[in-house]
């Protein structure tokens, strides 16, 4: 982030604690909401309290960057197991992510989009924000010669 390169960040898996077998997650984490991925990864949602958090130390981070520097937010799913119908959909979890971030993003470029993140709309939008960014910096650098 310190070296002005053009950025575009999303928030993928932010809804997710990743440990091995089910038999290695810590008894502290024992009623919380746990899927297992397969036999050698047990995945933990995060909390509201977590997620806020999460937030607002990426929206700290984002807002140190000297390039030009985008954020998509996928506002129906930060996996495919966050989505609506699967196990780590939880609505009140992903505000606070979100709400986490504008408390502390400061003045980089926001995109939302009612999309998860892995639908290629959401993709394809990432890549043609980022190209955009790479041809105005391109743009400038030559005019500066």
């Amino acid at each position: 982030m310190a070296a002005g390169v053009p950025q575009v960040v999303s928030l993928g898996a932010l809804d997710m604690v990743n440990f091995g077998p089910r038999q290695t997650v810590p008894s502290q984490f024992e009623g919380r909401n746990l899927y297992v991925h397969n036999p050698t990864v047990t995945l933990m949602r995060t909390t509201p309290e977590e997620c806020r958090e999460l937030g607002r130390e990426v929206g700290r981070k984002l807002s140190g960057a000297s390039g030009p520097t985008a954020l998509f937010v996928p506002r129906n799913g930060v996996s495919m197991i966050a989505v609506e119908g699967q196990p780590f959909h939880d609505p009140a979890a992903d505000e606070a992510l979100f709400s986490g971030l504008t408390e502390t993003v400061g003045e980089v470029e926001v995109h939302e989009h009612d999309l998860d993140v892995n639908d290629e709309r959401f993709a394809v939008a990432m890549a043609d924000r980022l190209h955009e960014m790479i041809t105005a910096v391109t743009r400038q650098q030559q005019q500066g010669d």
